[in-house]
């Protein structure tokens, strides 16, 4: 987390969600603790914080097509390439109080006074502490998804040179 909190700049209610959501997921992914950031590929909500801790986390990137951003009904779809297992991280309904989302909404929109970011600033720093004190099957909902299809309105054109041959077959000397 202390990683991904110099990369995004600070610690945050969003990037929270998104570490410790993604960091589920992936576990499910990889349950040997490894996670193979050329085997996996990642879809994230648009919010600045969520993108980044995707990026972070799973090593997507956009010019390989293995992250893009869309208004998807969850935080992430994360996949695994070789065997095409694919999860969809949701928070629980209920866990954000929902007085965040809408003077979020209203801030977004240039609508709240200087008093009213900094009690919702208040709102978010209490909302974080609580999530990393939470066990995060409390949290999320992470389901996996059958038939995904990947969507990313990039056509490939750079080649990932790092896995290129990742899949070819050992080699064997014969005496």
């Amino acid at each position: 987390m202390d990683d991904v909190v110099k990369f995004h700049g600070h610690l945050c209610d969003g990037l929270a969600v998104g570490f410790l959501g993604l960091k589920e997921a992936l576990l499910q992914l990889y349950p040997d603790g490894i996670v193979d950031r050329t085997n996996t590929r990642i879809v994230s909500n648009p919010s600045p914080c969520l993108t980044d801790v995707a990026v972070y986390l799973t090593g997507g990137r956009y010019q390989y097509n293995t992250f893009y951003v869309n208004k998807i009904p969850s935080l992430f779809i994360v996949q695994r390439l070789d065997n095409n297992q694919t999860l969809q991280i949701k928070l629980r309904e209920g866990v954000k109080p929902k007085e965040i989302d809408s003077l979020s909404n209203l801030a977004v929109d240039n609508k709240l006074s200087s008093c009213e970011l900094e009690h919702l600033r208040e709102l978010e720093n209490s909302f974080t502490d609580k999530l990393l004190s939470m066990s995060a099957k409390d949290i999320f909902e992470v389901t996996p998804l059958s038939n995904f299809t990947w969507k990313s309105s990039l056509s490939k054109t750079f080649v990932k040179t790092d896995v290129s041959n990742k899949k070819s077959p050992p080699c064997v000397i014969e005496n």
